[in-house]
């Protein structure tokens, strides 16, 4: 196990940034189509083909899973994506077409410090291209892919992943860009709201505090304006789920977003999480096995948006906030 989303069979994850724009992409690619839904909160979401994952629709399965900053002009890494699955022979059959099935959604990164001049036509569809030929079990964490430009209220956001065994045998991977417009630490220190599910200090071992500090509650947020944060997710498992079970899935991994930021889906965020299944084992039981799936979605979520932040790296620009090791150490 690699602690990664990519522990899940049958999906692959590629990445690609761009420094002077200080943004970028990430690519979930699924071996074969993948059922999948999404659960949409917060009041600012950006996002592209969503509806098709309603259960009630036509299309059954989707091919990738995009995350990009950039707000609504990254909705193009989506395009980057499809051009490549397209060139693979994958996608939809409609006759004698195919047309890859690709869903997206978008972060707000365009106050980070980045040049953002970039002409007629935004980086992001070469972008997604990048990232989606560069797909394979391993990734950086922290500043990379989606969470390069990525930020909370007070400390650098970034792209964080987990994984694990659910109850049910089945195993479940999480893959999440912070940037929230909360944050992810308690007070004005160092421990992290998901401390309690840490696993092999895999977030610098802190554990929660020893005394509850007197600031805990006190609200940290950007003085961004509405829609100028979110915080995309993907969560994955082996298991064969339907549609509506994937969109269950996917409502239940939202908790993991609440236990680890504060606040989170606020109408400052538009916070979005996919849910996915790559079909390799079946439940023992659909009703019970879907809740410990569900249980193990979100705390894994929670752990991977603390690995997101734990890794991060500051931004080399001016007025870029710190990264957690900047203020807290290694």
């Amino acid at each position: 196990m690699r602690n990664l989303i990519t522990d899940v069979p049958g999906l692959a994850v590629g990445q690609a940034e761009d420094p002077v724009v200080a943004s970028g992409v990430t690519a979930i690619l699924f071996d074969t189509p993948a059922t999948a839904s999404v659960d949409v909160r917060g009041g600012a979401p950006g996002t592209r083909e969503t509806d098709l994952l309603s259960p009630e629709k036509t299309v059954g399965a989707i091919d990738a899973i995009v995350l990009s900053g950039g707000s609504a002009f990254g909705l193009d890494a989506a395009a980057g994506v499809q051009a490549l699955l397209a060139e693979r022979g994958r996608g939809f059959a409609i006759g004698d077409v195919r047309v890859p099935i690709v869903t997206a959604a978008v972060l707000f990164d365009l106050l980070n410090g980045g040049n953002k001049a970039w002409g007629r036509f935004p980086p992001y569809r070469e972008l997604g291209y990048a990232a989606a030929a560069a797909a394979g079990p391993d990734f950086a964490l922290g500043t990379a892919g989606a969470g390069y430009g990525a930020t909370t209220a007070d400390l650098k956001g970034g792209l964080g992943s987990a994984s694990t065994i659910a109850d049910s045998g089945h195993i479940v991977g999480a893959l999440v860009a912070v940037n929230a417009v909360g944050s992810a630490t308690i007070g004005l220190g160092g421990h992290f709201w998901a401390a309690a599910f840490e696993q092999d200090r895999e977030f610098g071992g802190r554990g929660l505090p020893s005394t509850w500090p007197a600031d805990a509650a006190k609200l940290k947020m950007k003085g961004a304006d509405p829609g100028a944060n979110t915080t995309i997710a993907v969560v994955a498992t082996d298991a064969v789920l339907t549609k509506p079970e994937a969109r269950q899935l996917a409502v239940m991994a939202q908790d993991g977003l609440a236990r680890a930021l504060h606040p989170v889906h606020t109408p400052l965020d538009g916070d979005t999480v996919f849910a996915a299944a790559t079909g390799r084992r079946p439940m023992a039981d659909p009703i019970y096995d879907l809740a410990r799936l569900g249980a193990a979605a979100a705390i894994t979520l929670a752990r991977a948006c603390a690995r997101a932040v734990h890794a991060a790296s500051a931004l080399p620009l001016p007025g870029a906030l710190p990264a957690w090791r900047d203020r807290f150490g290694g």
